[in-house]
């Protein structure tokens, strides 16, 4: 792969790792986005403790998806790069991918809550509930930490590829929200709407949620990802 390529994945990743801390998802340096070139077989990740505010591009870290080594740059990269390489390496759709531990989305994962389908707006994007993983086991903890995490995400969708697109999002039990998407900004919108859902749902059950017909929230989801999709307007954006 030639450096320029490297450097058009770079820009992108950069720009979404950028938008965190403007959709409000972000507290200090808590949180990344990267983005994967399959056929180069690498991906792009934030490094690790880098603030926002001093990130360029050139700080950006590329990895190997085979290995986990670093292809290019000269800083650390993100403590949960293992996380994203265990999931680009079990679900091929996953071009990006984003952490965050934004507040509401982390509420139902430290309560070990899936975030539940209460209407129109969940529907929008996730086809069910944003499920959450099993606790790692103090095995899983002790070595291999980070890529571990994946692994639980992959159990919990079963390494169905299919499943991953159609809820693109997981929570980690006592840890926080994963998401992902056809590429790093896809990933990063689906992480903003997850906590959207998030600090919607907690605010409905407050009130005592009465759960949405099926049928509603199956017409809300085709409109925009069904083989009739009529949402929106393809390259006006």
């Amino acid at each position: 792969m030639s450096r320029s390529a490297f450097a058009s994945l770079r820009g992108e990743v950069l720009s979404a790792n950028l938008r965190i801390p403007r959709s409000g998802l972000a507290t200090l340096t808590w949180g990344n986005v990267s983005g994967v070139d399959r056929e180069a077989g690498v991906f792009v990740i934030k490094p690790s403790g880098v603030p926002y505010d001093r990130l360029r591009e050139e700080h950006l870290v590329v990895v190997a998806l085979e290995d986990g080594r670093v292809v290019e740059g000269g800083l650390r990269p993100s403590t949960d790069t293992e996380t994203h390489r265990s999931l680009y390496r079990a679900f091929p759709s996953m071009g990006g991918i984003t952490h965050t531990h934004s507040p509401h989305a982390v509420a139902f994962a430290q309560a070990r809550r899936p975030i539940p389908v209460l209407g129109t707006t969940h529907a929008d994007t996730f086809d069910g509930p944003v499920p959450v993983t099993e606790p790692l086991s103090p095995e899983q903890c002790a070595v291999d930490y980070e890529f571990n995490t994946g692994q639980v995400i992959v159990e919990l969708l079963e390494g169905d590829d299919e499943r991953a697109r159609t809820v693109p999002a997981a929570l980690v039990a006592h840890h926080g929200p994963f998401t992902w998407g056809a590429d790093a900004h896809a990933s990063l919108e689906h992480a903003v709407i997850c906590e959207a859902v998030a600090e919607m749902a907690l605010h409905t059950l407050s009130l005592g949620a009465v759960r949405p017909p099926q049928h509603l929230l199956d017409r809300h989801f085709t409109r925009k990802h069904g083989a009739d999709a009529y949402y929106g307007n393809p390259g006006a954006t």
